[in-house]
């Protein structure tokens, strides 16, 4: 019988009593469901990762409760098959990280660039690019291992460098976003052109002319789904005339 919540967390927790507590809550229906949500079929982004169907209020709430695991049980949660554990290993990591000292976080920023062959789906990106790995670059002023990033065949690597730069737009510096953007602009995934779009519409809201004037010099040569992104935000007007200016570059 499912729990409604975490079970009490054990004196000394460990990946397996995680993984114990989420697959108390599985749910098979729901898990089939994100099997096709996050493409994990043949030849699709996702493919082959597992699902146990915990909804992410869920998934968050055991990291809640196992937010002292220590730093070797998160290890072996981001090398579970399923995608939960990894979800609730990101978290937590993402929870030490916002919480350590100076050192630490230089500890905590190095071992997520050694397990980014677990950070493999866009919401494990999106949950922890900004929050770790931006962060830690940000805080130094430092962009140059996100262009490096940004040129990598894996397309979860081009789009946590991507995510990355929105840390560096919450200090006020829209220079990492606006280079990753031109880097990125013609990248050939649709989850690239979504990132690609979305930090575009963060930068419009720290400097929109900065915004308008990337979009005058680049909106003609958008993929359709970047630019809607992009323009999400602005007045219709504003937002019909970058399109137009794009639909007219395709005649």
């Amino acid at each position: 019988m499912r729990r409604d919540g975490p079970p009490p967390v054990p004196t000394r927790p460990t990946a397996s009593t995680v993984l114990t507590t989420l697959k108390a809550q599985s749910n098979p229906a729901r898990a089939v469901f994100n099997q096709g949500f996050f493409r994990t079929g043949p030849g699709e982004y996702g493919e082959g990762d597992r699902f146990l169907g915990l909804t992410v209020p869920q998934s968050r709430a055991i990291a809640k409760a196992y937010r002292a695991l220590p730093l070797a049980e998160i290890e072996k949660l981001l090398a579970s098959p399923y995608h939960e554990a990894r979800f609730v290993g990101v978290v937590l990591l993402v929870d030490r990280y916002r919480k350590a000292t100076a050192e630490e976080r230089d500890e905590l920023a190095a071992f997520y660039l050694a397990h980014l062959d677990a950070i493999n789906n866009w919401d494990l990106v999106d949950v922890s690019a900004p929050q770790i790995l931006g962060a830690h670059l940000a805080e130094r002023g430092d962009a140059r291992l996100l262009y490096d990033m940004a040129s990598s065949a894996r397309l979860w690597d081009r789009r946590v460098a991507m995510l990355a730069s929105w840390a560096f737009m919450k200090r006020g510096d829209t220079r990492p976003t606006l280079r990753l953007a031109r880097q990125l602009l013609r990248d050939p995934h649709d989850l690239m052109h979504k990132a690609v779009g979305w930090m575009l519409r963060e930068l419009g809201k720290v400097d929109e002319a900065a915004l308008r004037t990337f979009l005058d010099r680049h909106a003609r040569a958008m993929p359709p789904t970047l630019l809607r992104y992009a323009t999400e935000r602005m007045t219709d007007s504003t937002r019909q005339h970058y399109l137009t200016l794009r639909r007219t570059a395709r005649r």
